[in-house]
């Protein structure tokens, strides 16, 4: 007979068991208490790594830009002071003239017209134009002596100005590499963490590469040949040292005796507009409002450098929306 009050060992296991579930569920749920969140998914993996590759292709490519514009500097400054060499020794030559000028009419003092009337007027006419000719040359030597003088004088003032301008660039250069640098290792670490290594592998290609004519042929046979050669900041070949995006195609086209800059936008200023409908193979894609540039290689794809940590690849022309097309002229 069982006793009034008496639970079965049964009836108390379930009950724990519940009184277990509920408790759980408070610390779950309840307010002020730890929330267990679920893992993120691969897919949110690659899309945060995605943006932070974007932003820092967007980096890369304005280093490109102050590459060039530094490299123009450059060649302005050697320009400049080529050019003050003849200049200084064109003031030279005219700070001479005026210097025997100046002197001349200290020791002879100034001839006027009265002195000439009173020579011989047989020869009146003919002294006129002694002295007209002499007063001629002086003025096209003191005029000489002064737009020489502002000449050197700009040329000095703009190689003063070009060299603080490249002093500056190589500051804003060096900035950048070094932001560039500090995104790659960040995003190097959310790689390791995500997929336990820093880079993706990469190999050459082996498969058929079309046969295309002309220039445009050989940019794309250069692109395919690019395949499996890593991501690398401002860098534009060879295989053996990578690419970055613009880097690539500027190597692809230079291969076939072209001239392309390295930066995916001044590519775009560079190349002539065509629409989708017109694409050849060896006809620039551009992609994120000109942050992004790969090489079409026909049948609506691209080879193209893609991020850090990642190989050049043959991808569909449709990797994101294209900002425009471009032919290389």
């Amino acid at each position: 007979m069982r006793k009034k009050g008496h639970v079965p060992l049964s009836h108390a296991r379930t009950r724990l068991r519940a009184l277990v579930v509920a408790v759980l569920a408070v610390a779950l749920t309840g307010s002020g208490a730890t929330t267990a969140h679920a893992a993120p998914s691969t897919s949110d993996i690659n899309k945060k790594i995605e943006a932070a590759s974007n932003q820092l292709e967007d980096v890369v490519e304005s280093y490109n830009k102050m590459k060039i514009s530094l490299a123009k500097t450059v060649s302005d400054e050697k320009n400049l002071a080529a050019s003050l060499g003849p200049a200084r020794a064109a003031l030279k030559s005219a700070s001479a003239q005026v210097q025997t000028i100046a002197s001349s009419a200290y020791m002879a003092g100034t001839v006027g017209t009265v002195n000439v009337l009173l020579e011989d007027p047989d020869g009146l006419m003919d002294r006129m134009n002694i002295l007209d000719q002499l007063s001629r040359s002086r003025q096209r030597d003191i005029a000489t002596f002064t737009a020489t003088t502002q000449n050197y004088a700009q040329r000095q003032a703009a190689l003063k100005s070009t060299q603080d301008k490249q002093n500056a660039e190589v500051k804003e250069l060096a900035a950048r590499k070094s932001k560039i640098e500090g995104d790659l290792k960040n995003l190097y670490a959310m790689r390791r963490s995500a997929f336990g290594s820093d880079t993706s592998s990469g190999s050459k290609y082996t498969g058929a590469i079309p046969d295309l004519p002309g220039s445009a042929g050989t940019a794309v046979k250069y692109a395919f040949n690019a395949i499996g050669a890593m991501y690398h900041y401002g860098e534009d070949g060879p295989y053996d040292v990578g690419y970055d995006c613009s880097g690539l195609t500027s190597a692809a086209w230079r291969s076939a005796g072209k001239s392309l800059p390295h930066n995916a936008a001044a590519q775009y200023s560079a190349t002539a507009r065509i629409s989708r409908g017109e694409l050849k193979a060896g006809d620039l894609v551009f992609y994120r409002s000109l942050g992004h540039v790969g090489i079409y290689v026909g049948n609506n794809q691209i080879i193209d450098a893609s991020h850090a940590g990642e190989p050049v690849r043959k991808r569909s022309i449709d990797i994101m929306t294209p900002y425009g097309y471009g032919r290389v002229r």
